[in-house]
């Protein structure tokens, strides 16, 4: 099936999510604000969030690579990692109930945001498409993204295209100044013509959509 589009090179970027055990929730952010600084050494860090609303016990985290060679290298030298092992994987394997991993890409029209400033909230939106890729859906889909952007209540961090995992999901970050603002502005986008043509062209092409509030943890690159 065509895909369509992409960065012409390897950059790619693993997401990794991680349910945590209820019970052991604290004991895991706190392992994590304590020891990650040994994992961010090996490779780029580029975020890590815990879920606020629309999930519990959950922690995301993306990583970016060079290329696969890259991940295999930084793979093999945290097996090798006595202190990482020792200090991180060890005790916190057991307060994780369950892990997923995906690989992706940026969409070409997209470039790696950051916030304006710290302390705001990000909103994680998953977004599964249709078989057939961005040849299929790709216009659409970047049209209803900058009606959103243009509406100026959030701030845009990333879209993200699945290669390996679920295929044909669209992982997208935004950033907003508070939840509150989040909602009006929202509220606002519904109200705007040039938003509801654009959602109402590219929803199309959507079989579901998922979305979480999630915090950065203060080891997190994006706060």
């Amino acid at each position: 099936l065509a895909t369509g589009p992409r960065q012409n090179n390897g950059i790619f970027y693993e997401i990794r999510t991680y349910d945590v055990k209820p019970s052991k929730m604290k004991e895991f952010v706190e392992l994590v604000n304590k020891y990650f600084h040994l994992r961010a050494a090996h490779s780029e860090l580029v975020g890590f969030w815990t879920a606020e609303l629309g999930a519990m016990n959950k922690a995301v985290h993306v990583w970016k690579y060079d290329n696969f060679a890259h991940r295999t290298a930084v793979r093999n030298a945290l097996a090798n990692d006595k202190d990482w092992q020792g200090k991180f994987i060890s005790p916190a394997l057991p307060l994780i109930e369950k892990q997923h991993n995906e690989v992706a890409y940026l969409v070409p029209w997209c470039q790696l945001g950051k916030p304006p400033k710290e302390g705001g909230v990000y909103e994680w939106v998953t977004f599964q498409m249709k078989p057939g890729g961005p040849a299929l859906w790709g216009e659409a889909f970047q049209a209803a993204i900058n009606a959103h952007i243009n509406t100026g209540y959030t701030k845009l961090i990333g879209v993200f295209h699945t290669e390996y995992g679920l295929l044909n999901t669209v992982h997208v970050i935004w950033w907003n100044e508070s939840p509150d603002h989040r909602a009006a502005g929202r509220h606002s986008a519904h109200e705007d013509a040039r938003v509801v043509a654009a959602v109402r062209d590219s929803v199309r092409f959507l079989e579901s959509q998922q979305n979480m509030l999630v915090i950065p943890l203060a080891c997190s690159p994006l706060k």
